[in-house]
């Protein structure tokens, strides 16, 4: 049972050197979407266009400046709702149809450091940010374990993520892979099962909450 899970690890590191050169901000990452991303082609075909349509992406700055405002200790988030299931092949998303979105700023960030983070998570998520309907102002925490992969996101009482490292129990069909990409292009990715994963604002026209599911990923960013 080891083999399903632990040989995956290793994809997503490409290019690290590359972008820890060119680094202007670095800093956790942390996604979970609303149908499973660590599963196998048989199950993964059986949630298309049926979940999935939600995620979570949340980015929290270690160091560094963006559009040269210093954003050290802030983060953001974005909140996603599609019409179809949100994949990811390296380019663009794959048969989500129209997407919108919701962005969560750190509260602590001045005026010139939301209008940054606002900029970097477009910046970091291009299409997926182009019909940002609401930007909101959220208590941000943001704490990823990559020993144990626990990752813990909250915004106030409007989203949580909340995560644990992959078990040989968590397999089904010993024939699990990576099936979805990160929804951005990340650094040391390691899918994760989400023991949370929660949306309770009003502005996607949606709410959402998913317990125990293979639909994660920690990671860290350098950009």
């Amino acid at each position: 049972m080891k083999n399903c899970i632990l040989p995956l690890l290793v994809v997503f590191t490409a290019g690290l050197t590359e972008s820890a050169a060119a680094a202007q901000i670095s800093g956790e990452y942390l996604e979970a979407r609303t149908c499973n991303v660590y599963t196998g082609p048989c199950f993964a075909n059986a949630e298309m266009s049926l979940s999935g349509k939600e995620a979570l992406m949340a980015w929290k700055v270690d160091k560094g400046t963006w559009n040269d405002i210093q954003l050290d200790g802030l983060g953001a988030a974005l909140i996603l709702h599609a019409q179809g299931t949100l994949g990811y092949d390296g380019i663009f998303p794959m048969q989500a149809g129209k997407v919108k979105s919701v962005l969560l700023v750190d509260e602590k960030a001045s005026p010139t450091q939301h209008d940054a983070l606002v900029a970097f998570v477009k910046n970091s998520t291009k299409e997926l940010s182009t019909n940002v309907v609401s930007v909101e102002r959220v208590p941000f925490e943001l704490k990823n374990d990559h020993i144990d992969n626990v990752g813990v996101f909250k915004a106030g009482n409007l989203a949580e993520i909340r995560t644990r490292k992959l078990q040989d129990g968590d397999c089904v069909c010993t024939n699990e892979v990576v099936f979805y990409q990160p929804l951005t292009k990340i650094d040391n990715a390691s899918p994760a099962y989400s023991l949370k994963l929660s949306w309770q604002g009003e502005k996607l026209g949606t709410r959402f909450i998913n317990r125990g599911i293979r639909s994660a990923f920690l990671g860290t960013f350098r950009k």
